[in-house]
């Protein structure tokens, strides 16, 4: 059974920084791609970015340059680095398993997913 367990819930300050985690079990994450994505209050899902299984990554506009993703294989673990974060950040944050390589930045790309952090932005 893959579970994926999100960590880091936080309240941060408008310009700080956070780090989520998100450990994978019952299977090696290694030659998958992982994806984030957040969804704020009365809002839909909406892609953060991705890394893929050689660590190639990419980000959705609102948060390139201020957020990066790593992996660590031998961790099982991918990590969502947020700086300058802002209140439009709040939400809940995701990690996802990517299944259909093709859909990288929607959530039909992904059958697996964390239970979700929640992020607070405050200003």
């Amino acid at each position: 059974q893959v579970q994926l367990v999100e960590s880091g819930v936080g309240l941060v300050q408008a310009g700080g920084s956070l780090r989520v985690s998100c450990a994978a079990s019952g299977l090696t994450i290694s030659s998958y791609a992982m994806g984030w994505f957040r969804q704020a209050a009365g809002k839909e899902r909406e892609f953060v970015g991705s890394i893929t299984w050689t660590g190639s990554t990419e980000y959705a506009m609102p948060v390139k340059g201020r957020f990066s993703i790593s992996r660590d294989n031998a961790k099982n673990t991918v990590y969502l680095r947020m700086n300058s974060l802002k209140p439009d950040d709040t939400a809940t944050y995701y990690c996802a398993l990517n299944s259909r390589p093709n859909y990288i930045s929607v959530p039909k790309g992904y059958d697996h997913w964390g239970q979700g952090t929640q992020v607070t932005v405050s200003s």
